[in-house]
């Protein structure tokens, strides 16, 4: 049985405006963050305050750097 997925590993696509699609994904991402321990942060580099911040963004604030 073959399943279809909209989920995509790697940047956004390079539309102009983002979809729905990758404002959820964007959003699914921001709540694994929230939920990282101190440990796993700091292997990535991130500090508590900054994943704090970056999870309670709106899921439609998709800034693209």
């Amino acid at each position: 049985m073959s399943t279809l997925s909209r989920r995509r590993h790697g940047p956004f696509r390079t539309s102009p405006r983002p979809s729905l699609f990758d404002a959820l994904d964007l959003y699914r991402q921001r709540r694994a963050l929230a939920r990282l321990d101190d440990h796993a942060l700091d292997d990535i580099g991130v500090t508590r305050e900054e994943a704090d911040a970056e999870a309670r963004r709106p899921f439609w604030d998709i800034t693209r750097r």
